[in-house]
């Protein structure tokens, strides 16, 4: 068995600082922190003996919920986690299994809720302690280990196999039973094997028709999958995920970073979207990418993620979602037509459940889990890997340590780090530069951008360390000659001033109701713009809240002329109609993606080697 090369602080150790605290304690009093009190499939859950969904919810929400809830230390929130840890642990049955069906109904029952509530309970081992967990996970993966001699994995868990293998990695260190490894390859060959799926080139082109295999949440989940196994196995832990990467890029790629998937793999036009869903889950595989190879490059399409995707996708106050998130977005209400593939006409429009309810309990991991990767562990110290704001207590060779990352990166491109030893100790701490800075000074030293800059010495009492990143904005190519503007980590659009329009009713015994009604959001001003220069200014703004639309913390003003692109069936063509301009240049405001509901981001661009065409 190989271990992990950088290694995740618990809740304990690690708590979130400045602006990333602040995103979440917005979660905490949004959808996320009140799931248990407003949503059926959770309030009245059959995990905690309810009558409604027993399947994945309650495990997706518990996901983010738990390590959400023990972040910020609030003991509301932790006391609600436990009720649901204590009913679903105290129902296991005696046998092992844990999911709420009856022995009867376990043949048809789909197992990947088995791998999803065993990893959560791990990470709720992780936040509480609770040593009542290590035997309940392997109990549980006993059974399942027996279960699927006689009834192997099929549809979902198939798919998702490999997420079985974090369980059961974290048992066999804290247990060391061979078993497990028998468990691993079992899980192994009864899985589906999605490497030969890319050498068939069957993604290449867009799905019309629902599939296991192009869901593109379980592709997020599966680029994971070859480096978690390479801890069982000699195998590279990064070239697969290169491969379907390289590819899912080349035949899906959105502009900021992401593949599309509405519902299926939908190819890389601007109107097509990306299931919430798909990227927590990439965001997740990221972090085990990175944490298994040690190679930073994975954190850099992370952050991008986790600074435009993520924040876009959900209302500022976090208490309305969509089910899938378009590039150029100039609308959201029911279209008349639209041009997702699978997911119907208000997937787009922001509720409690747009389309399908897996996204209303899945989509409180992301901020949670990145806040847990900001500072891991190395054999030679500790590393700052996703530059956001945090804290970490911990000890190196018995002696107390703290480290703090003072800083409003993305929006600004300072960091600056205090740390302090209760004794003199040696270690090695390293800083990340992001492949996407320039250049970068560390300590009135240039480091090298894409790496770690390391500095291994006799920690004493108090240091201070200032890091400098320098970023450029850039025009980048995307197909059919449109462009996308990107600065640093941070995708810029330009914002649509708009009109929300609350939604309140009740289908199928579930009610929408302030806060947690559905809205329509209406266009208020001009989008159909296209870049008309290369020259770009900066301006840095309060900072009031990470994502605000109203106030954002940074925005690039640009020359802009409008250009003829229609409107239809709710939502704006493809391509415009045509690139010759209809107004005169003006200069048009441009704020961070992930601060924007109603945009434009994708656009034709107007100038060429700087010459306005």
């Amino acid at each position: 068995m190989k271990k992990l090369k950088y290694n995740f602080f618990t809740t304990n150790e690690l708590k979130p600082q400045g602006w990333l605290k602040k995103q979440l304690e917005i979660q905490a009093d949004g959808l996320c922190g009140n799931l248990d009190k407003v949503w059926p499939d959770v309030r009245d859950s059959a995990w905690i003996g309810g009558t409604c969904e027993g399947w994945e919810r309650v495990p997706y929400w518990l996901d983010g919920f738990i390590p959400l809830a023990y972040l910020l230390e609030n003991k509301d929130m932790i006391d609600r986690a436990k009720k649901y840890i204590n009913a679903i642990v105290e129902s296991q049955n005696e046998d092992g299994w844990i999911c709420p069906c009856t022995e009867k109904e376990r043949a048809d029952y789909d197992t990947w809720a088995v791998l999803l509530i065993a990893k959560v309970l791990c990470l709720y081992y992780d936040c509480s302690k609770d040593e009542r967990i290590i035997d309940v996970v392997s109990r549980c993966l006993k059974q399942f280990n027996s279960h699927i001699n006689r009834n192997t994995l099929r549809n979902w868990g198939a798919a998702r196999w490999f997420e079985g293998l974090i369980a059961v990695n974290w048992l066999y260190e804290k247990t060391g039973e061979e078993w497990l490894i028998a468990l691993a390859k079992k899980l192994r060959v009864q899985g589906f094997d999605w490497r030969a799926l890319f050498k068939t080139y069957l993604l290449e082109d867009c799905i019309d028709e629902w599939e296991y295999y192009s869901h593109v949440v379980n592709i997020a989940m599966m680029l994971k999958s070859e480096a978690l196994w390479s801890l069982f196995d000699d195998i590279d832990a990064e070239e697969f995920a290169d491969l379907a990467l390289e590819y899912l890029d080349k035949n899906h790629g959105m502009a900021i970073g992401h593949f599309s998937g509405d519902e299926n793999i939908s190819g890389n036009s601007p109107v097509q979207g990306a299931e919430l869903c798909s990227i927590v889950e990439i965001m997740y595989s990221l972090e085990y990418l990175f944490a298994v190879s040690g190679n930073p490059k994975w954190l850099d399409r992370l952050e991008q993620l986790a600074f435009n995707s993520l924040p876009a996708a959900i209302s500022p106050d976090m208490w309305s979602h969509q089910y899938d998130q378009m590039i150029n977005q100039v609308a959201c209400f029911p279209m008349s037509k639209q041009p997702f593939r699978t997911n119907d006409n208000v997937a787009h429009t922001f509720g409690l459940e747009p389309h399908f309810g897996c996204c209303t309990a899945n989509h409180g991991q992301g901020f949670p889990k990145f806040t847990l990767s900001t500072f891991m562990k190395t054999e030679e110290g500790i590393a700052s890997c996703a530059l956001s704001p945090s804290a970490l207590k911990t000890e190196i060779d018995g002696v107390g340590v703290k480290c703090e990352l003072v800083t409003e990166y993305p929006f600004r491109n300072s960091l600056k780090y205090i740390i302090e030893t209760e004794k003199d100790v040696d270690f090695t701490f390293s800083v990340r530069i992001p492949s996407f800075a320039k250049s970068a000074i560390v300590d009135g030293k240039s480091v090298n951008c894409g790496e770690f800059a390391e500095i291994t010495k006799l920690w004493k009492g108090a240091t201070e360390i200032e890091v400098i990143l320098e970023f450029e904005t850039e025009i980048i190519k995307r197909p059919e000659n449109m462009v996308v503007v990107r600065r640093g980590p941070l995708f810029y659009s330009i914002p649509i001033k708009e009109k929300w329009e609350k939604v309140e009713y009740t289908k199928d015994g579930v009610e929408r109701k302030f806060p947690y009604c559905d809205y329509y959001i209406y266009p208020q001003s001009k989008w159909n713009y296209a870049l008309a220069s290369d020259e770009f200014e900066v301006e840095e703004g309060a900072f009031e809240a990470p994502f605000n639309p109203e106030n954002p913390p940074i925005a690039i003003t640009a020359d802009m002329a409008e250009v003829e692109w229609d409107f239809n069936n709710g939502h704006c063509d493809r391509l415009p109609k045509s690139t010759e301009p209809i107004s005169e240049i003006e200069k048009v405001k441009l704020i961070p993606y992930g601060c924007t509901n109603l945009r434009m981001t994708e656009i034709p661009n107007l100038c060429e080697n700087g010459v306005y065409m």
